[in-house]
């Protein structure tokens, strides 16, 4: 079984991405890992390059503005980081610069690519998600957090990048079939300093919306205000490996009050149906999970 990592890369250095983590806490899977890196206005390149990982192919790229709106321009150059992969590849693995997934489940993930490796009718792999938020110790406990996605697709099937690549389709732009791989993926994208949020909220809506929007979404402050959440709670387990000395040299504080719940009439009552069914009801599904 052969398995072909893949990420993309753009002025990750200037918003502090944890890509260095990202890519390594997967890369014991991955006999090869392609990172599409884009054009930046920072050392994006020079310090991917850095690293010096033989498993790690590096290609360059141009991000096309005319894709700017709606996130499309993330899943063309995702494709292109997956056409790059090896064509003898049985399953790639996908990651986000901001996302990691903890030691633990490399066995059980490796087990899944195993299992389902013959089982054609299974397009890819799903994931559970948790979301931090301000710092290490809170994780998103509301309906604005998404809860899975697929993170490990068949390769050579013609399978895309879709949306703003937040998941797959087929080339038919069908759903995928997945089963659950039983494993989490710890996203990492609202834990940052607050000067570095800011950055990322504006990168990130630059690949959204045009500069009019731009000055409507973002504000013009130089650092992040991270009180403005709905709920969150404790995380209560163990940093990644490769974490450990982002978590310990963290240089800001957030303190949260934990009995918050910044709900609408509405968002309470979906919420606590949630807690006590387990039920996400109207929850938008970008692929079809195989039990």
């Amino acid at each position: 079984m052969k398995v072909s990592g893949f990420t993309i890369a753009r002025n990750v250095v200037r918003a502090d991405y944890p890509i260095k983590e990202a890519v390594t806490s997967i890369l014991p899977l991955c006999d090869e890992f392609v990172i599409a890196v884009g054009k930046s206005e920072d050392d994006t390149l020079a310090y991917i390059k850095s690293w010096n990982i033989d498993k790690i192919k590096i290609i360059e790229t141009v991000w096309d503005d005319n894709l700017r709106e709606g996130g499309k321009v993330l899943a063309d150059e995702t494709n292109k980081a997956m056409a790059a992969c090896s064509s003898d590849s049985d399953w790639l693995f996908y990651i986000q610069a901001d996302e990691v997934i903890h030691e633990k489940y490399l066995p059980s993930i490796k087990e899944s690519m195993e299992d389902n490796l013959a089982l054609k009718q299974i397009d890819g792999l799903l994931f559970d998600y948790l979301h931090f938020y301000g710092t290490y110790d809170y994780v998103g406990d509301s309906r604005r957090w998404y809860r899975n996605e697929v993170r490990v697709v068949r390769a050579n099937q013609g399978i895309i990048s879709w949306g703003d690549a937040m998941g797959f389709r087929s080339a038919e732009t069908q759903k995928l079939q997945v089963k659950h791989c039983k494993s989490e993926v710890y996203h990492y994208g609202w834990v940052k300093h607050p000067k570095h949020q800011q950055q990322k909220q504006k990168q990130f809506h630059r690949m959204w919306h045009n500069d009019t929007k731009m000055e409507k979404m973002v504000s013009k402050a130089d650092e992040f205000d991270y009180s403005e959440i709905d709920s969150l709670k404790k995380f209560e387990g163990t940093a990644p490996k490769v974490m450990e000395q982002r978590v310990q040299s963290i240089s800001w504080s957030f303190d949260f009050d934990l009995s918050k719940k910044n709900f609408s009439l509405k968002s309470a009552a979906l919420y606590w149906l949630e807690k006590q069914t387990g039920w996400r009801l109207g929850e938008y599904k970008n692929f079809k999970e195989i039990k």
